[in-house]
């Protein structure tokens, strides 16, 4: 068993919302299919950190959850700032079972024990929230975040965190979030929503303040999920 990650897939099979009118993403689906095969196998589990799909209704996923299902491996999948169809873990679980989305598990206020780690996280939120609406928002994802890690580590197990937002970029930090991470001993963290060579030319890679960090969007990885363990 082996444990993969990827953020910022954003399918868009029953939306109209074509990525390919982007640069560097022609094609992306049949490629990340292709890197996604080639490197998972049906045993191994794989974190998507957020922007999985492009639906506005949980229903509208379905053609998504689809082609996810298709591909070898176990798939957590994570908030991202785009995935509007999110809604209670109850709607989705019961969602995926009536669909027999059987290899797509939710991440959310939960932890799971991969390969001798245990996998938490949550989105995360802007480093630069300044309105009460933006603060508020941050408090319960810094909640979220504690309750996950707590989960983590009750298991025994390295806590491996994985983010939406990246929580230090281009110089800036979402303290909140950066604290958890410090007050609780998180040595890896994976982060997406990136995009873009200019854009991740300011991402944190590598160790801050002793958490090592990693930028996992799928159009900077090139469509293929990265190596955890």
């Amino acid at each position: 068993m082996a444990l993969f990650t990827i953020a910022d897939l954003h399918l868009s099979f029953g939306a109209d919302k074509p990525m390919d009118v982007f640069p560097g993403w022609k094609d992306y689906t049949e490629r990340l299919e292709k890197n996604w095969r080639a490197v998972v196998n049906e045993q191994d589990t794989v974190v998507i950190a957020g922007d999985i799909s492009w639906a506005m209704k949980l229903e509208e996923t379905e053609k998504d959850f689809t082609f996810l299902q298709s591909l070898p491996g176990r798939k957590l999948l994570l908030k991202g700032n785009h995935d509007y169809w999110w809604t209670t873990r109850k709607k989705m679980e019961s969602f995926l079972q009536e669909k027999g989305f059987t290899s797509l598990s939710i991440l959310f206020n939960s932890a799971e024990i991969v390969d001798g780690m245990s996998v938490c996280g949550t989105r995360g939120w802007f480093y630069d929230a300044e309105s009460d609406a933006d603060k508020k928002i941050l408090n319960r994802e810094v909640g979220r975040l504690n309750t996950s890690i707590a989960l983590a580590k009750a298991t025994g197990l390295e806590p491996v965190v994985f983010l939406h937002y990246p929580p230090v970029y281009g110089g800036e930090e979402c303290e909140e979030i950066l604290q958890v991470l410090l007050d609780l001993d998180i040595k890896r963290c994976y982060y997406g929503h990136i995009h873009g060579g200019n854009a991740a030319k300011k991402a944190v890679m590598g160790s801050y303040k002793g958490v090592t960090f990693q930028l996992i969007s799928c159009d900077y990885t090139g469509f293929m999920p990265v190596l955890v363990r």
